[in-house]
């Protein structure tokens, strides 16, 4: 099975590199999928960026609520099922305390009823019952209430007298009826239809999916009084005991009396049997009235539907050899897909027959789908995706003819032992996104007019032509400068196409189109300002070809290019390097391909090699690859170019501290610490007088505000700081330090000794900016010389992983150091908001304060690796030890960060302080503290960390803050009992730890 490739819905007219071609023209105008004018779009990308990613929020906390919703519908089918099976053992009980007193009731029978349901063969066959589920036995409370369906005999007792009850046969007219009955009827399963149902679907769960029709039967039993097995053929029930329909109240009652009249019939016999031999113990073992429950299929219930077609025959998806790698994507016009939830799990409950494995996302736009699938069921699932809707195709509305070029079919299956050892995808994840393709564009574009979708061979041809055009340039051009005095004659030649790579750099690092140009972004949103800029004097009619992986980015680009840039000549390639590839394979093996490398692919195999081209630069040692991977190290995971030797050199990881990390296993040798407890200094206590403005009468509401209002105002600077961090970074302005931590960091840093901190997690650059002018203080105060990183005093040492908040960061101290704390610095830094910040590329930065503190901030994958790193003998950042250090990363490995500055003094200087942010871990702590063990989802304690209830249940809600708050805990528990440290909790904001090394 290869492809299937759906027909194009426009035709085009193709332009060739010759005199006499034609331009290529845009398709004709088709129903748009959204209905935004064209080019009256005003798009602002980082609004547009903001707005996605609050959607995609608000998406993630919809399914997170209907998955709650889940889990209390669950909750509650549990909790009903504990306290049936409670109340059935006190019935048990109950039953057994009679049985041992060798007394007998009241009235009638013990206080349940057993019932012995037999499925028919029919039903067990449609819905594959187990042995249990075919033939099993369920309890049925008896209520007291039930004494009064029972015609009560003679109170002297005759022959057809029983402890009260008549043992005589009795029909549905003789049942009697009484006022409590309606109000009982949905609880007790021995008074109603629908309440013996429901009793019956919690037994066996299986018959919900059928409907059937019930009759009943009294039990048979041997010479002994023991119940017998229901023979295997149901038809001959009616032959040994007589079977009656149940299908009203009145029907169930009756069945359930004549069970108990059954039984005290028996109990009758016994007893006589008893007086009249009263050596002989009793023998017989029926404990409580039993009755025989027949499940059948309903005779006049419609017959099921028929499978669909591509399910007939279809073969056992687990014994495939190989699986078979593909993509597709699809923009349905008109209102798109009106409910992507529905159409998401519509998509799980379709491919689930197909073990069909992959990561797909719905939005309103469409389908993008990367997915592996078993070969031997391949032809079934394409089938699936593309059936019509007449035909039964339940997917016509959202694949189908609109899945743009069909699908890519890798041509080269991976067998089934390969994919186990490295699979591409390990489930299937069908994920609700605001976009199929995050392009960060606050308005849709109408995706059905996006240019040229030129087929591939057509797009191997024309870039052959083009080569072809220049090397002839290229001749002339030489031509010229040989003969420059000589009046050429030179064949006119045509312009040459502009042929844009639209994948991101990683992407273009290993391979491309010859003559391509890469937009080299590293989002895909990124890709508008680059276009602008790159096409922003070039003709509208000029040729535009773009490509990417599968197609999917081109629609976007070309749309864009046409519409809002106003381009006429744009063409993209049909189903994107993925089916370029497959289709020379398949059509023109001998053509030497355009493409030059490897195709990357957005799975486990992360490459294609089409070409043995290396083009890619070996990140470790900068050789010439065509490898690309992602380093082994899970908490670094940086994706990179390497070449083999490097790879195995380095384990798979990016670094030498990310292999120590990797053969490690992420421990660190704790080495012991010499020397003995040490105490802390006398301090003197310093009284202040504070005086009182009687003019100043302002009110606090809390001792919060009262301390804020009377401590030193946070610096102009750092408020601007907090602003930009707000603007840029929406979601994370709660991580700044805020003026009060910020204040007591400051202070912290003056007071050290020589001023030197290490700060790992720079973000925004607001604690780096508090440390730096502590450091300054303690610098002047010491009479200290300028600080460096290797030859000691005051310093500020950065580490942060994220390009752009390092590059904020970077933006905010170049302005402190060049324009200070106050109203110029605050000027300058409020610039940032509206000229934007770019992602930080380099390695480091350096920057110098007040001509007395240095400081740096580096780039790091993993900061725990660098650390470890740092204390080894020839380490690559060489320092001076620190008096501070400052842990705001990795919330999940504090613990670790503390042992490698405990254990050694390389980094930290013995007294020194190690302050660990965010351990109270929004009050959630309390909650994993009174638990034990840890935080439990239903624990009911008070928040006294949120403002409102309503955040409070939100924190409660939050998994991530539950596993982190049972984290902090653990971490807070550990380091108390580690008798190499002194500890002090302090609950400034979240929470700040402040750990001294003895």
């Amino acid at each position: 099975s290869k492809t299937i490739n759906k027909p194009r819905r426009h035709s085009h007219i193709i332009q060739h590199c010759h005199p006499a071609a034609h331009p290529i023209s845009n398709p004709p105008s088709a129903t748009p999928h959204h209905t935004t004018p064209q080019h009256n779009h005003n798009h602002n990308h980082n609004t547009g960026a903001a707005y996605h990613a609050s959607a995609n929020r608000q998406i993630v906390q919809r399914r997170n609520e209907l998955l709650r919703e889940k889990r209390e519908a669950r909750q509650k089918a549990l909790e009903k099922d504990r306290r049936r099976n409670l109340r059935l053992r006190e019935l048990f009980h109950e039953e057994n305390g009679h049985r041992k007193e060798s007394s007998s009731f009241e009235t009638g029978g013990p206080p349940m009823f057993a019932v012995k349901v037999v499925t028919c063969p029919a039903l067990r066959a449609e819905l594959k019952m187990n042995g249990r589920e075919k033939r099993g036995r369920m309890f049925v409370e008896r209520p007291a209430l039930f004494d009064q369906l029972l015609c009560n005999g003679d109170e002297d007792g005759g022959e057809s007298s029983f402890r009260g009850v008549d043992l005589n046969e009795s029909s549905n007219d003789e049942i009697e009826d009484f006022d409590d009955l309606e109000a009982t009827n949905t609880s007790y399963a021995c008074l109603s239809v629908k309440a013996l149902k429901q009793t019956i679907h919690e037994f066996f769960r299986r018959l919900k999916k059928s409907t059937y029709v019930l009759s009943a039967s009294l039990p048979l039993l041997d010479e002994q009084g023991n119940v017998l097995p229901h023979p295997e053929n149901d038809e001959e029930t009616e032959t040994m005991t007589g079977t009656w329909k149940v299908e009203t109240d009145k029907d169930v009652q009756r069945a359930f009396v004549e069970a108990e009249r059954f039984f005290l019939r028996q109990q009758q016999q016994q007893q006589q049997t008893d007086d009249d031999d009263s050596s002989s113990a009793s023998s017989s073992t029926m404990k409580r009235p039993t009755l025989i429950l027949h499940v059948t299929k309903d005779p006049d219930a419609p017959p099921p539907p028929p499978p669909p077609p591509y399910l007939a025959n279809l073969p056992d998806p687990q014994i495939s050899p190989t699986m078979t790698m593909l993509s597709f994507y699809s923009f349905p016009p008109d209102t798109g897909i009106p409910s992507p939830e529905s159409t998401a799990e519509q998509l799980k409950r379709l491919w689930r027959p197909f073990r069909a494995l992959g990561r797909i996302y719905v939005a309103r736009e469409g389908i993008n789908a990367q997915m592996a699938v078993p070969t031997n069921v391949l032809p079934n699932f394409l089938e699936c995706c593309t059936l019509p809707a007449e035909r039964g195709g339940e997917l016509a509305e959202v694949l189908g003819e609109y899945m743009e070029n069909g699908m890519n079919v890798d041509p080269i299956p991976v067998p089934m032992e390969e994919f186990r050892v490295n699979p591409a995808f390990r489930n299937l994840h069908v994920r609700v996104r605001s976009q199929i393709v995050a392009d960060g564009l606050e308005t849709p574009l109408d995706w059905q007019s996006a240019g040229y979708d030129m087929p591939p061979l057509e797009w191997h041809r024309r870039l052959k032509e083009a080569r072809e055009v220049r090397e002839k340039m290229e001749r002339q051009r030489k031509e010229r400068e040989g003969n420059e005095s000589e009046e050429q004659n030179e064949e006119p030649l045509p312009p040459l196409p502009i042929v844009l790579d639209c994948r991101n750099n990683y992407e273009t690092q290993v391979g491309k189109f010859e003559l391509a140009e890469p937009l080299d972004t590293v989002n895909f949103r990124d890709s508008w300002d680059v276009l602008k800029e790159r096409l922003k004097d070039v003709p509208k009619d000029a040729p535009i070809m773009t490509y990417c992986t599968g197609g999917i980015r081109c629609v976007k680009v070309n749309a864009y290019l046409t519409q809002e840039m106003e381009f006429t000549n744009v063409a993209r390639l049909a189903g994107g390097v993925i089916a370029y590839d497959r289709t020379l394979n398949e059509q023109a093996p001998t053509e030497e391909p355009m493409f030059k490398g490897v195709n990357y692919v957005f799975d486990g195999r992360m490459g294609r090699r089409i070409t043995d081209d290396q083009l890619g630069t070996c990140y470790t040692c900068g050789s010439k690859t065509h490898l690309i991977t992602n380093c082994k190290n899970e908490n670094c995971h940086r994706r990179m170019v390497q070449c083999e030797k490097c790879s195995g050199t380095y384990s798979g990881t990016c670094s030498e501290g990310c292999k120590a990390r990797v053969l490690n296993g992420g421990m660190v040798p704790v080495k012991s610490v010499i020397g003995s407890k040490t105490t802390s200094t006398d301090q003197e206590d310093e009284k202040k007088e504070m005086e009182y403005d009687d003019e100043e009468n302002v009110v606090y509401s809390n001792l919060d505000d009262y301390s804020d209002g009377y401590s030193t105002p946070a610096a102009p600077l750092l408020r601007e700081i907090e602003a930009n961090t707000a603007s840029i970074f929406p979601s994370g302005a709660h991580m700044v330090s805020g003026a009060m931590q910020g204040s007591f960091l400051t202070t912290l840093a003056s007071m050290s000794r020589e001023g030197r901190i290490l700060e790992i997690g720079s973000f925004s650059g607001y604690a780096t900016a508090c440390f730096l002018e502590g450091a300054s203080l303690a610098g002047k105060l010491s009479g200290s010389d300028m600080g460096t990183r290797e030859g000691g005093g005051p310093f500020v040492l950065s580490l942060e992983r994220d390009a752009r908040a390092l590059g904020l960061a970077a933006a905010h101290l170049k302005v402190m150091s060049e324009f200070g704390m106050g109203e110029e610095g605050a000027k300058e830094a409020a610039k940032i908001r509206s000229d934007g910040v770019e992602d930080f590329e380099k390695d480091s930065v350096s920057f110098t304060y007040n001509d007395i503190s240095g400081c740096e901030l580096i780039r790091v994958s993993d900061a725990l690796a660098t650390l470890e790193e740092m204390t080894s003998e020839n380490p690559s950042i060489s320092t001076a030890p620190f008096d501070i250090v400052f842990v705001d990363a990795d919330k999940t490995r504090l613990k670790e960060y503390v042992d490698i500055l405990v254990s050694n003094d390389r980094i930290l200087k013995k007294g020194g302080l190690i302050l660990v942010d965010n351990v109270l871990w929004k009050g959630l702590v309390l909650d994993a503290a009174s638990n034990g063990s840890g935080y439990e989802s239903n624990s009911e304690d008070e928040d006294e960390n949120s403002s409102t209830e309503k955040e409070r249940e939100a924190l409660r809600r939050n998994r991530r803050a539950r596993k982190l708050a049972n984290k902090m805990h653990r971490f807070n528990s550990a380091v108390v009992k580690d008798d190499r440290v002194e500890v002090l909790v302090m609950p400034i904001r979240d929470g700040l730890s402040l750990i001294r090394k003895r």
